[in-house]
């Protein structure tokens, strides 16, 4: 990722809320909230170049926003959409990167995680309804909703999707590549200790100034502003899918959350409720966060088998924790919940 090319000259944005203080071990820190790619971004920074890597994190994630966004008319992804069945597009090589782990994420997932159902997110429209689509619209559109449509071409940078009507949605990777971006930024900064939420998926940076791990909530996903558990994890991401988050209540009072089970058209309807992935990169935790919670927990396990630096907390229908076992030392559970410990397969 060229952090200097998507950075470009560092300005003065509009900070919502800003703090710097001195830690017990006197390590400078600055913490940061502010507010991108449609959620919260909170940072906490220790260092004395803090504030111009907090700086150049928030501009590069405004400006990746305005690439990777659909919802943006001029971004490249719009660009690419709106071109669906007619021609490629130039893409930037963040977007191509970004395209390309994509495809390989669907590959291994066998299709749970697909990022060409902007078409589908489109039809449920969770935010506005009060009713699932009729099944037939959704069976007129499920030819679309196939990764396998997405053409890139290396030799002259360009993506194109090969159906008029084909539409990418890159909400179930976006934040995670955009972590992954700012901790690129703060090691390129000489910062050795650091912390980063957008919108729920936590990426860290070293250890606390203090030597000690940092120590993550994961939220219960039945008992609101609860935790359900706690990792403690050194330079690594913790990112969560859960059916709790955004969704929309039927006239027949069903709950339809927002993650989309690519290949029946519906909301997924696995064993799971949350899903959290715990690994170094968080591009790949945030799309195997989305493929696991829609597989569910055997098929989940199988597509997480192909990325063993990865670890998981899965909880199902019943309420029951599995954590995968290299995570049984890192892992602490908030109450008293029996965990279950799944050897990899």
């Amino acid at each position: 990722m060229n952090i200097s090319k998507i950075c470009g000259k560092r300005n003065r944005y509009k900070k919502i809320y800003q703090k710097r203080e001195r830690t017990g071990s006197e390590v400078a820190m600055f913490e940061h909230k502010d507010f991108a790619m449609n959620t919260e971004i909170t940072f906490k920074i220790f260092g004395e170049n803090a504030p111009e890597a907090c700086d150049d994190a928030m501009l590069g994630i405004r400006q990746l926003e305005k690439k990777l966004s659909r919802f943006i008319p001029d971004s490249e992804i719009s660009r690419l959409n709106q071109a669906a069945g007619k021609r490629p597009v130039k893409i930037s090589p963040e977007t191509r990167d970004l395209l390309s782990l994509a495809i390989c994420y669907s590959k291994a997932s066998k299709g749970s995680f697909n990022i060409l159902t902007g078409a589908l997110m489109d039809l449920w429209d969770y935010k506005h309804a009060a009713d699932a689509p009729e099944k037939t619209k959704i069976l007129q559109i499920s030819p679309f909703i196939d990764y396998r449509d997405l053409i890139l071409d290396e030799h002259n940078q360009t993506a194109m999707l090969r159906k008029s009507g084909q539409s990418v949605d890159l909400g179930g990777i976006g934040k995670g590549f955009a972590a992954d971006f700012c901790m690129d930024i703060f090691k390129e900064r000489g910062i050795a200790s650091a912390f980063v939420n957008i919108g729920g998926n936590v990426s860290v940076l070293g250890n606390k100034p203090d030597g000690s791990p940092w120590c993550v909530g994961i939220r219960h996903p039945r008992r609101e502003n609860e935790l359900l558990a706690a990792v403690k994890v050194t330079g690594k991401t913790v990112v969560t899918s859960g059916d709790y988050e955004r969704y929309f209540v039927d006239h027949e009072g069903k709950k339809w959350h927002h993650i989309m089970n690519p290949i029946t058209g519906f909301p997924a309807e696995s064993d799971l409720i949350s899903v959290t992935i715990i690994a170094d990169n968080s591009t790949m935790a945030d799309a195997l966060s989305t493929a696991v919670f829609v597989a569910g927990i055997d098929e989940g396990l199988m597509c997480l088998s192909k990325f063993p630096e990865t670890d998981a907390i899965l909880v199902d229908k019943h309420e029951q924790v599995f954590i995968t076992s290299e995570l049984e030392k890192y892992f602490q559970c908030i109450e008293n919940i029996k965990v279950n410990v799944i050897e990899r397969k």
